[in-house]
C-alpha cells in the first residue's frame, strides 16, 4: 500500500462536526421540549428525545470512525466513485423524505377525487391507517432503497424486509404512546 488513506478520518470529523451541530445547535433552537417531559405527575416523551438519540448514536460513530476504524489497515481512497456512491444515498434519503412528507395527502386527495369525498389530511393525520401511510411508504423506499445500491440490484426479500423493519418502528415508537405522532405528520 502506498500510503495510508484518510477517508476514514475525513468522513468521521464530518459526522463528529454534524453531531455536534445537531446536539449543540439545531434541537435547542428547534425544539421547545426537553427529552422527557412531566405534567402534572404523567410522564411524557420530549420532542428533543428521538433526534437527541440520533444525535448520539452519530456522534459514537464519529468518535469510532476517528479514533478506531482510521487505524484499520486497507481502507478505500476518497474518489469520484465514492463521492458518488454518498452523493446518490443523500438523493435517495431526500426523495424518500419527500415521498414520506406526500404520501398521506396524496392517498387522500386520490381517495377525495375517487369517492367524491371532502376529507383533509390535516384532521386525518392522527387516525389509522393514515397517521403510519407516509412513514410506512417513505421508510420502506428509504431502506429498500439503501440495500438495492450497497447490493447493486433491487430484490423482493430486501423490500419485505425494509417493509418489516418499518412496521417495527412503528410498533414501538407509535403504539405504545398516545401522545406521541410519526413524523412527518406533525409537521403537516
Amino acid at each position: 500500500m502506498a500510503g495510508k488513506s484518510s477517508s476514514n478520518l475525513i468522513l468521521g470529523l464530518c459526522i463528529l462536526i454534524f453531531a455536534a451541530v445537531l446536539l449543540g445547535v439545531w434541537i435547542p433552537a428547534d425544539v421547545q421540549t426537553g427529552l422527557i417531559e412531566k405534567v402534572r405527575r404523567q410522564v411524557t416523551v420530549g420532542d428533543a428525545l428521538a433526534p437527541t438519540v440520533a444525535g448520539l448514536f452519530l456522534l459514537l460513530s464519529g468518535v469510532l470512525l476517528v479514533t478506531v476504524e482510521r487505524q484499520a489497515e486497507g481502507q478505500p481512497r476518497l474518489d469520484l466513485r465514492n463521492l458518488g456512491f454518498t452523493a446518490g444515498m443523500v438523493a435517495l434519503i431526500f426523495v424518500s423524505l419527500i415521498v414520506m412528507r406526500w404520501s398521506g395527502p396524496l392517498a387522500v386527495g386520490i381517495v377525495n377525487v375517487l369517492g367524491d369525498g371532502d376529507l383533509e389530511y390535516r384532521l386525518l393525520r392522527d387516525t389509522a391507517p393514515w397517521k403510519f401511510l407516509g412513514y410506512f411508504v417513505g421508510g420502506t423506499l428509504m431502506i429498500s432503497g439503501c440495500v438495492a445500491m450497497v447490493e447493486g440490484r433491487i430484490r423482493l426479500r430486501a423490500v419485505l424486509v425494509s417493509a418489516l423493519a418499518v412496521l417495527t418502528m412503528i410498533a414501538i415508537y407509535d403504539l405504545p404512546f398516545d401522545d406521541l405522532i410519526l413524523p412527518p405528520n406533525g409537521d403537516v
